[in-house]
């Protein structure tokens, strides 16, 4: 096939295989604790246990990572290394999912489902999804092309993530909850997206064409020793890995269930609301995503860093003083979502320049040690995303204790599961829960607000001094580091 041709092909195939992988993550990533407390009775020993395993799930999966990596190294079939790791995890990931929100147990053998399901979850997500964002080295050697299918398949898993944000909470809460129950509407959803994911998938397994295969070197063995040895050699892997793990967990408090439940909480069951709030919310990255590349022709990384840290003040700002100072409304929601906004623009900032910046300290460790290592620093990214994952559910389990969440939640899901059992009708569900929540008390609502933007705030700001402190490889300087690189290839070395 002609080389353009495949290059059309693969600019579309690629990244529209990701949309539905992409709605099935954000349903169980950030959604699944949020379906947990409002359709289960849980104590405080349930919901520590259920906490104990979503962080030993995710600092497992982290660690999977590298590991899946590997074995898909080391794979040869006739359809390549990566096909049939997408079709094989992207089927189980359904099934498992699809059980996850479908099976109906209740107390402590509900616990030892969740605890079964979620690390299956772990093993087979981690099988597509390691294949997916590694197969874009063997679709194209050209450094162009690699940005653009990098930058589409993160566009349009946006666009899932943005589309499972906007369609769960509306259709889960509310008068618009499928089924008329929490628990039968995201049985449904779950079935749904188990569906629409394998279905979209197929535009890469299908569609895809990739480079003509040559010989291959057998992948090296795994070790975690080199991934430690190659991380404290560099020193500027080392501090970017920290400030990225610093900045991750303040990225993801607000949207790990805090702030679904507040919104809940401070403005009522409505779905719609939350919806809106994340929706808009995430516009700012949409932005980011399409503008990036031209805004950093003409700003460096660190002033960029500078201007977005002061919007995202301005945003903390103003959401602290909408949520504590103003009695209620629709006006206080509306200044709230839009203050959240201006926050996250700063914090998807950040994402994008440490993702550069992760990626930059290969050719410092090649200047420094003479080998890349880009197998490993690749790696990290994901491994400290999900590192994060892991602190940021046993800080939401923490702040859910500490506020005494689950006091009203088992209230709400006892009148979800008396719905969809079909003992009360939804109307005598609604009525019931607006009641619930009506017994809310400020302690508990300002709690979970300041949780949601304190947290995030005072971690961005750490992340934002350390780096311009710490980390050295700013343009004039990698720049330098690359001519020198480039000089000693010219010299034989």
């Amino acid at each position: 096939m002609d080389e353009m041709k495949r290059k059309k092909i693969n600019l579309w195939m690629f990244p529209l295989g990701t949309v539905g992988r992409d709605m099935m993550y954000a349903l169980f990533n950030s959604y699944l604790l949020t379906y947990i407390l409002f359709t289960q009775s849980l104590n405080a020993a349930q919901l520590s246990a259920i906490t104990a395993i979503m962080v030993a799930a995710r600092v497992f999966d982290a660690l999977n990572d590298p590991i899946m990596g590997n074995i898909i190294e080391r794979t040869r079939t006739r359809f390549g290394k990566f096909k049939p790791w997408l079709a094989i995890g992207i089927v189980l990931s359904s099934v498992v999912i699809t059980l996850a929100f479908n099976v109906q147990l209740t107390g402590w053998r509900f616990i030892l489902f969740f605890g079964v399901i979620y690390f299956l979850y772990s093993i087979a997500y981690t099988m597509h999804d390691i294949s997916y964002w590694g197969m874009i080295a063997s679709l194209s050697s050209n450094t162009d092309t690699r940005n653009q299918l990098t930058s589409r398949a993160t566009l349009f898993a946006g666009v899932g993530g943005t589309l499972a944000g906007l369609i769960i909470p509306l259709l889960t809460t509310g008068k618009l909850a499928l089924g008329g129950s929490a628990a039968t509407a995201f049985g449904r959803l779950a079935l749904l997206f188990c569906i629409i994911g394998p279905l979209f998938l197929c535009f890469t397994i299908f569609g895809v064409r990739e480079k003509a295969a040559t010989a291959q070197q057998e992948a090296a063995p795994f070790g975690f020793r080199k991934i430690l040895s190659t991380i404290i050699r560099n020193d500027q892997l080392l501090w970017i890995s920290i400030i990225f793990l610093i900045q991750q967990i303040g990225n993801n408090i607000a949207i790990s269930g805090i702030g679904s439940t507040y919104i809940y909480f401070a403005f009522g069951y409505s779905g719609g609301l939350y919806s809106l709030f994340n929706t808009i919310g995430v516009l700012a990255t949409a932005f980011l995503m399409l503008f990036y590349p031209a805004i950093t022709r003409r700003i460096h990384r660190k002033k960029l860093m500078h201007i977005t840290m002061t919007v995202s003040l301005v945003g903390y700002a103003a959401m602290l003083l909408s949520g504590l100072l103003l009695t209620g409304g629709m006006g206080k929601f509306w200044l709230i979502t839009l203050s959240y906004t201006a926050a996250n623009f700063g914090q998807y900032s950040f994402y994008l320049i440490m993702m550069i910046s992760i990626i930059n300290t290969v050719e410092y460790n090649e200047y420094l040690h003479g080998t890349r290592d880009e197998a490993i620093i690749a790696s990290l990214r994901p491994f400290l995303t999900k590192f994060a994952s892991a602190i940021v559910v046993l800080m939401t389990s923490l702040t859910y204790i500490l506020c005494g969440v689950t006091s009203t939640t088992n209230q709400i899901s006892s009148f979800e599961n008396a719905a969809a059992a079909g003992t009360i009708t939804e109307a005598q569900k609604l009525l019931s829960i607006e009641q619930v929540i009506s017994g809310v008390n400020a302690a508990q609502t300002n709690g979970l607000f300041l949780s949601m933007t304190l947290l995030p705030f005072a971690l961005m700001l750490i992340s934002y001094l350390l780096y311009q402190r710490k980390y050295t490889l700013d343009e004039p300087e990698y720049e330098r580091i690359c001519k020198a690189l480039e000089q000693r290839k010219e010299d034989g070395r």
